[in-house]
């Protein structure tokens, strides 16, 4: 569905942005992983990644960079001929209440995850314009939609990453240019395995399918929206989260 297709994943070395980068790789895209500071399980993502017969390539790129992001941009633009996907996943948390939480750790956070998809969207934002198609999907959260409690810096960039995906979906729309959100609840990942067991149960019966996702279930609307099934599908929000924000 995607061969000869080019796509850019950030944070593209574990969890969601891994299932993402080989759900690409598996429907015949080639891929660049972005990855800062995991280069051994970037590595092993695109080693994965091309028993597809597609290209994988890691690049290693702090997203929060203004100078970085345009520099790796470019590089891969060289070294695959163009980008026709980008998926802004890369982000962190700094969890804590309010009251507590640290100036830099907000920041911080808002950097990330809503600054890396600036960044990278702007480096590619004439690219997509000059090929007139492309396909911009972030990956938001329901803390972006709903809120939650000890992640005020986190939901913020969320639902940030929300706004943004509205605008530039208006901005490149009459270009033929898609831009839409995937906003993920509970995903089993490492962060959720290193929950206390009890709060892993309780967070359960939250869920109306009373099960967390996995990172195939985002993965999978990633691959829909990057086709040409996606194609008539602009400045959305899809959730993948088991019924919670309902």
């Amino acid at each position: 569905m995607l061969k000869g297709k080019t796509a850019l994943i950030t944070g593209g070395s574990r969890g969601i942005g891994r299932a993402i980068a080989l759900a690409l790789a598996a429907e015949g895209a080639d891929i660049a992983v972005i990855y800062n500071g995991g280069e051994t399980a970037a590595r092993a993502v695109c080693e994965e990644a091309a028993q597809w017969g597609g290209k994988a390539v890691a690049y290693a790129c702090n997203v929060a960079d203004p100078d970085q992001v345009p520099t790796v941009v470019a590089a891969i633009l060289s070294e695959f001929g163009g980008v026709d996907i980008l998926v802004n996943n890369a982000g962190i948390t700094r969890d804590g209440l309010l009251a507590s939480m640290s100036e830099e750790d907000f920041i911080r956070v808002m950097e990330v995850n809503l600054g890396g998809a600036f960044h990278f969207t702007k480096s590619l934002y004439g690219h997509f314009l000059k090929k007139r198609s492309g396909r911009i999907i972030n990956i938001s959260s329901v803390s972006g939609l709903m809120g939650n409690p000890g992640q005020a810096n986190y939901a913020a960039s969320k639902a940030g990453l929300i706004g943004f995906t509205k605008s530039v979906a208006k901005e490149l729309a009459g270009r033929g240019i898609t831009c839409n959100a995937v906003a993920p609840g509970f995903i089993q990942t490492e962060m959720t395995e290193k929950l206390p067991r009890e709060k892993q149960e309780a967070i359960r019966q939250q869920i109306p399918l009373r099960r967390f996702g996995t990172p195939e279930d985002v993965a999978q609307v990633v691959v829909f929206l990057a086709g040409e099934t996606g194609g008539y599908i602009t400045g959305e929000v899809i959730r993948v989260d088991g019924g919670l924000y309902i």
